[in-house]
């Protein structure tokens, strides 16, 4: 399998990040890490593997990027609106560097799938709302919607409200939810079994967040696994494999 990893500015941030492409040609997914995670990560945990068959027919090209969590989300030391505002210097590097990184060696295409699991479908989900011109499909695994549920505290402003999905999304309206709808395609999938209540939240985060988007009229899909189904890379490799092939 054709592996390239290549090295980033990230200016703003703490390091430069990685870009890892898996694959010779296809639809370009990208692909946001677990919470904290690198780069490497979906690959180490068989992510990749689980849809070789996909990389080796040419059918999509995986770029799996690092996170900056530990400067945004993940650091509890800081108040929440302090969390949104360096997410956004994260937002900007994926937007600044990452993309057209994307675009220079997938020249001509337009149309990139986003995907994650846990925090990282977070960010896909995110990135699709925000950026559906960029990101008009997003396979989103046992994600929590609700950056304010993350062991959040003191007062919110406009960087909360616009870098999370569960306070921007109930306010849209007019011209642009018009647009979203022609535009972008959801995927929330969710098991029922361990972890994915307690302690993550991403059961109760993916039905609120569907029955939102349905209220909206978002195209979407709310896919939920059994009570066997766990908030972990096991089953997360059989997510990835029954749903990315309808979008490649």
């Amino acid at each position: 399998m054709e592996r390239e990893q290549v090295e980033l500015d990230a200016p703003g941030l703490d390091r430069p990040g990685t870009l890892i492409r898996y694959g010779h040609y296809g639809r370009p997914v990208l692909v946001f890490p677990s919470e904290q995670g690198r780069a490497w990560d979906y690959e180490n945990n068989g992510m990749v593997d689980a849809v070789a068959d996909l990389i080796e027919a040419g059918r999509v090209k995986l770029y799996c990027v690092d996170s900056y969590d530990h400067l945004s989300w993940s650091d509890r030391s800081i108040p929440l609106e302090e969390r949104a505002r360096r997410h956004g210097g994260y937002e900007s590097w994926v937007l600044d560097q990452v993309v057209p990184a994307i675009g220079t060696d997938s020249p001509g295409t337009t149309d990139l799938i986003t995907t994650g699991c846990s925090l990282g479908a977070f960010h896909a989900f995110n990135f699709a709302l925000k950026r559906a011109d960029l990101f008009p499909v997003a396979i989103c695994q046992s994600g929590n919607y609700d950056a304010s549920a993350w062991h959040s505290w003191g007062e919110r402003g406009d960087a909360t409200y616009f870098s999370n999905p569960a306070d921007y999304l109930p306010n849209m309206s007019g011209e642009h939810l018009d647009w979203l709808r022609s535009r972008v395609y959801l995927v929330l999938t969710v098991g029922q079994g361990d972890w994915e209540t307690h302690p993550t939240g991403s059961l109760p985060s993916a039905l609120a967040t569907a029955e939102l988007l349905r209220t909206k009229d978002i195209p979407h899909e709310l896919d939920m696994w059994g009570h066997d189904v766990a908030h972990d890379w096991p089953w997360w490799r059989k997510q990835i494999a029954h749903h990315l092939p309808r979008f490649v």
